[in-house]
């Protein structure tokens, strides 16, 4: 083994145990959901993001009820820890020169803005280019930066109507419904977070920065992926499924069971032999009007009737116990469950922070392992980091710990807790 090998192996050690994103600094001008999703993920794989709040109150974030108190919430907490704050009044002409002194220093700007005001508040790359060449810009906005509905507010809700994403959720003849999660939020965080490393990456090898657009409307369209395919090249209609079924794939979807429901996915044809093997009717395989996913679509009903007669005599455990291995499967839990659940807690999912006013902080951390363990830190109070990353150019911080940004007797000309 040559020692070139072994230095080889000896950085590479070394490598895995840092962060991937170390050394990589985000300021993030954002709020609500969307966008500090996407900036929580890059905290937790090494990134100094930096939030800049422009508003006395912060992120509008940290007053969701139904757990906010002292100018924080735990919905602020969840998507914001690993990060820190300064609040800058970007309205003066002094606040908008240190942001622009911070962005200098930056790899990455990420905004969720409303697609016109990137441009007005001089946060697109035409507008910091002078400043820093290779800084990346990314827009995460409603409707993007261009065209009549720049202008326009946009929420997750909002595009879960206009993507017809509410005609595909719930049973047939119920009203549209929205899904149980914001998933265009969360969608639309994590493609942020891939431009936003992207354009990194980008710019270490040309030099050069860019703009990067992610508008939610876009991000819940291209989710409709296979069924926007079917529909835009043969006119196929998607619609509600009983059951929570699969479209096309049957048996796929929950099943009644004595005690509660369970769920069932047969995407191959082999899960299918098995189901009805372990479900004791092996002879409904062969059968000419299930032997294939064609044939089981054109006769959900009968199938999944007959399905249902015999998933009803045991329960929810007694069936996974016999599927597990075999089938796809898994039971339908709650969220209180879930947290129960041998499978979920065998991942070591829950972090725990300690906040000075809403104590103890149990999370949820990032679904990214990647080897290098990071201490989690709770999410910053409002301005906490001003002197750290502005310096003199601001107000000492040192009370942001004890003063409530919402009493204006405590805050500063500026905005700023004083003592």
């Amino acid at each position: 083994m040559t020692d070139d090998y072994i230095n080889s192996a000896n950085r590479s050690h070394a490598a895995s145990s840092t962060p991937p994103l170390a050394g990589i600094r985000v300021v993030a001008i954002e709020q609500y959901g969307a966008g500090p999703f996407a900036t929580s993920l890059l905290a937790d794989m090494g990134a100094e993001v930096i939030k800049v709040e422009t508003s006395r109150q912060g992120d509008v974030g940290r007053a969701v009820p139904p757990y906010a108190q002292d100018g924080d919430s735990l919905y602020f907490e969840s998507l914001n820890r690993n990060k820190k704050s300064v609040y800058i009044d970007t309205a003066s002409e002094r606040g908008a020169k240190s942001l622009r002194e911070l962005i200098s220093t930056c790899d990455a700007v990420l905004n969720n803005l409303r697609g016109d005001q990137p441009a007005t508040r001089g946060l697109d790359y035409a507008a910091l280019a002078d400043i820093n060449p290779r800084v990346v810009c990314v827009h995460l906005s409603g409707f993007g930066r261009e065209g009549d509905y720049a202008a326009e507010p946009a929420y997750d809700y909002l595009m879960q109507g206009y993507a017809g994403w509410m005609t595909l959720t719930g049973e047939p003849g119920a009203p549209p419904s929205k899904t149980g999660l914001s998933m265009v939020d969360f969608s639309a965080g994590m493609l942020s977070a891939l431009a936003l490393v992207s354009g990194v990456r980008s710019a270490e090898v040309t030099g050069q920065g860019r703009d990067l657009d992610v508008p939610l409307i876009d991000v819940s369209v291209s989710l409709l992926n296979y069924l926007a395919t079917w529909h835009l090249s043969r006119g196929y209609e998607p619609t509600r499924q009983a059951d929570s079924s699969h479209p096309s794939q049957v048996p796929s979807q929950i099943l009644p069971t004595a005690d509660g429901w369970m769920v069932v996915m047969c995407a191959k044809e082999k899960f299918f032999r098995r189901l009805v093997e372990v479900m004791g009717v092996p002879q409904l395989a062969d059968d000419e009007r299930f032997h294939d996913f064609a044939a089981r679509l054109a006769n959900r009903d009968l199938l999944i009737e007959m399905l249902k007669d015999i998933s009803v005599q045991r329960t929810t455990a007694q069936w996974l116990a016999e599927l597990r291995g075999k089938v796809p499967s898994g039971p339908v839990n709650t969220v209180a469950e879930a947290f129960k659940d041998p499978v979920v807690l065998s991942r070591n999912m829950i972090v725990e922070t300690y906040h000075p006013t809403l104590g103890r902080v149990r999370s949820v951390r990032s679904p990214i392992g990647h080897g290098a363990p990071i201490t989690p830190r709770r999410a910053p109070r409002l301005g906490e980091h001003n002197d750290e990353l502005l310096g003199s150019q601001t107000p000492n911080r040192a009370a942001a710990e004890s003063a409530d940004p919402h009493d204006p007797s405590t805050l500063s000309a500026e905005g700023l807790p004083v003592r």
